[in-house]
């Protein structure tokens, strides 16, 4: 405990010091070995023992992580390592990488300025080592090299001394490409990785070694001794001579910005408030004086108090007892404690600084995404974006009566630590319906639910969620309120897909200044007159009104809105979301009198407007997609591409090295489930695979009818195709 004590003690001086901050996170592809790299830096600064380093899996605290072998939450730990005779503070979130908990990614990223990206050396760059990269990219965090599992390539492969550089230069050669192909202004600044600058490292995190140019100047030890040592399998003295500690955290910290270097770069990017107004001067320099700003990246339960909100503090101070608003709500919420993270235990302290990642209890009204502040009228920080949406559903029941509304409680707590999971109450069948990225997320919240809740509850097997969008234009369609007093006139027609990918990126959005907006639609090719009359965006679906001149509109526009937005999620076809849909508001007639235009009349005339027009327009479903890549040996490829081309999958490319063929596909998410065990057979259990997502597809003309009866039947609805009379009348 000592040692604890006196770690603690350091952390709370050092985080005082911005100039000696680095808050990082560590990503990589499924299983290249993050969580075993982040035990090695914990076992450097001496927080748990270099002998259980790698195997003890510190960061994997929850008992679902250690069985499965995979990280699922990414967790924090703040330590102190020693450089150039100074001590710095390295907070670091060890992430996970499996694609369902993608999320956790983007978030992490927020909270961080640098990020150690880890490959391993055979597999190389996978799917989720571009997905990452390209979060950390759009959060403008600094990337780093690992190259893990140095030591497979000399005993697995037997690749000789010349072999080996020559296939780590091709590793780097390719991280950069990608580097350059996202964000080609950052790589001409400086952010691409070269190993004989320093910002590559080599090693192996299970044996605990890593070398660097660097560390090879300070440790007289070359390629070629490295190379010699795996050979004979003498990884213990290679790990005395080389820490990997060492290695990384050197890196971390030379390479790496401070809190205060990063803010001045970041700050623009997260944030669309005014940079010359007094916070955004604050945030630019991480001012500890100034007012707080503080963005919540991530929401855990502690059984003893309550909701924990971790986040990154921009500016100002937090300690206990302070009164902060949340974005969005109205009443001040009172911080009751403040601390830091190590691994799983959270170790309160009085106040901490601006630059670090902090813990906070007492923020009741905090989401994920919230911005917390002691600022009046503050512009919140720009929403965190990920980068896949929920394309899988189960519904949810408790077993027991009894805890109908102990699930109900349970379930908006879950919904509240995992933004990227959907809850849902569908009124027409009573079911909750939660819908996550994949079968693994949606299995891996159940369990939870049965075992940290304690509620028995059982799930129906996973659905895919599709959504309904128009392939043509209709209108103007007649709505009429029901008592015949109002109408509105509606048009639609599909979105142009470079605004629906704007919406989606999060460069257009409602909370931009209007100007800023009306241009951005502009420069994408919208006319001025639609631009200038955008009055909602609900998801990647926009309402505009371009009537000129009618009494009364502004009081009605609010009930208006709320018909668009019941459509939206939940389309006329099958009762899906909504995507890519742009309706226009094109005139209305209203009663002079308000009694006679209440949300009673409005909604349902508005409602019903849109989805009669949305029939006419061709409406039709779009299906999820995921990109699938299997890695397989030659002999086993004729059963890995059937099994692909069984499941109406589509291969996209295929490339050879050595025996090795990897095959890249695009399939339905539908056709996905039990691919695991099928794959297995099929290849002899030889096959290696991974998934991301892919975005949605317009579903084959010939599954419609089916698929639309299939899901109005499970959604209680009558199963005939619905025509546009069953919303209007003539």
């Amino acid at each position: 405990m000592g040692r604890r004590k006196k770690m603690v003690e350091r952390v709370k001086t050092l985080m005082k010091n911005p100039e000696n901050v680095r808050n990082i996170g560590i990503v990589a592809h499924i299983d290249h070995g993050k969580t075993t790299l982040s035990d090695n830096l914990l076992a450097g600064a001496g927080m748990i023992s270099n002998e259980l380093a790698g195997k003890q899996l510190f960061m994997d605290s929850d008992e679902e992580e250690q069985e499965r072998g995979i990280t699922i939450d990414s967790s924090n730990v703040s330590m102190v390592h020693e450089y150039d005779d100074n001590e710095y503070l390295i907070n670091l979130i060890d992430t996970p990488g499996h694609v369902d908990f993608g999320g956790d990614v983007t978030r992490a990223m927020r909270a961080v300025d640098g990020a150690v990206v880890v490959i391993d050396a055979v597999e190389g760059t996978m799917p989720q080592t571009e997905t990452v990269l390209r979060q950390a990219l759009k959060e403008h965090v600094k990337p780093v090299l690992f190259i893990n599992k140095v030591d497979r390539l000399i005993n697995e492969l037997q690749v000789d001394s010349q072999e080996m550089q020559i296939r780590l230069g091709k590793l780097i050669d390719h991280v950069n490409k990608l580097i350059k192909g996202m964000n080609e202004e950052k790589y001409k600044a400086g952010w691409k990785v070269d190993a004989s600058e320093g910002t590559v490292a080599f090693g192996s995190a299970l044996y605990n070694w890593a070398i660097s140019v660097p560390m090879m100047k300070k440790t007289q030890i070359s390629f070629n001794d490295v190379y010699e040592y795996c050979k004979q399998e003498d990884m213990k003295t290679l790990a005395e001579k080389c820490p990997l500690h060492e290695a990384v955290n050197d890196m971390v910290i030379y390479f790496l910005p401070s809190p205060i270097d990063a803010q001045e770069g970041r700050v623009n990017t997260i944030w669309h408030g005014d940079v010359s107004t007094e916070i955004g001067h604050a945030m630019m320099k991480a001012d500890a004086s100034a007012p707080i700003a503080f963005m919540v990246t991530d929401i855990s339960m502690d059984p003893h108090a309550g909701e924990v909100a971790t986040g990154r503090l921009f500016s100002g101070t937090l300690s206990r007892g302070m009164e902060v608003s949340v974005s969005g709500t109205a009443q001040k919420n009172r911080i009751q404690q403040v601390g830091v993270f190590m691994g799983p235990e959270r170790i309160e302290v009085e106040n901490i600084p601006a630059g670090n990642i902090a813990a906070v209890t007492g923020l009741k009204d905090a989401v994920v995404g919230s911005t917390v502040t002691t600022m009046e009228g503050m512009t919140p920080f720009e929403s965190i974006r990920h980068a896949s949406e929920p394309v899988v559903t189960v519904a949810v029941e408790a077993k027991h009566m009894r805890d109908l509304p102990k699930l109900v409680e349970v379930l908006r707590q879950v919904s509240k630590e995992d933004p990227t999971l959907k809850i849902t109450l569908d009124e027409e069948t009573g079911e909750h319906l939660m819908a996550g990225m994949g079968e693994l997320h949606l299995e891996v919240i159940a369990h939870r639910i049965r075992r940290d809740k304690g509620v028995e509850i059982s799930t129906t097997p996973p659905i895919v969620v599709y959504r309904e969008t128009i392939q043509g234009t209709a209108g103007p369609v007649e709505g009429k309120s029901p008592n015949r007093h109002n109408r509105f006139y509606i048009e639609v027609e599909p979105l142009d897909k470079e605004i629906v990918a704007a919406i989606k990126e999060g460069e257009i959005s409602m909370d931009m200044p209007e100007l800023e907006r009306r241009e951005k639609l502009m420069e994408k090719g919208m006319s001025k007159e639609e631009a200038k009359g955008i009055t909602e965006i609900h998801e990647s679906n926009i309402f505009i009104d371009v009537t000129k001149g009618i009494q009364h509109l502004n009081e009605t526009m609010e009930l208006i809105l709320e018909g668009f937005e019941e459509v939206m999620k939940g389309g006329p076809l099958s009762r899906e979301p909504c995507m890519g849909v742009k309706v226009r508001l094109v005139d209305a007639k209203l009663h002079e009198d308000a009694i006679h235009r209440g949300p009673a009349q409005v909604i349902p005339a508005s409602r019903q407007a849109i989805q009669a027009a949305m029939l006419m327009a061709n409406d039709t479903l779009m299906e999820p997609y995921q990109k699938l890549f299997i890695q397989v040996p030659q002999e086993q490829m004729g059963g890995a591409t059937k099994e692909i081309q069984g499941r109406r999958g589509i291969i996209l490319d295929m490339v050879s090295e050595g025996d090795m063929t990897t095959i890249s596909s695009k399939v339905p998410v539908a056709e996905m489930f039990g691919f695991a065990g099928d794959i297995r057979s099929a290849t002899e259990g030889r096959s290696m695979w991974s998934t991301e997502f892919l975005g949605f597809e317009p579903l084959p003309a010939s599954l419609i009818n089916e698929i639309v009866s299939s899901i109005r039947e499970r959604k209680g609805l009558k199963k005939d195709l619905p025509q546009p009379s069953d919303f209007i009348s003539a």
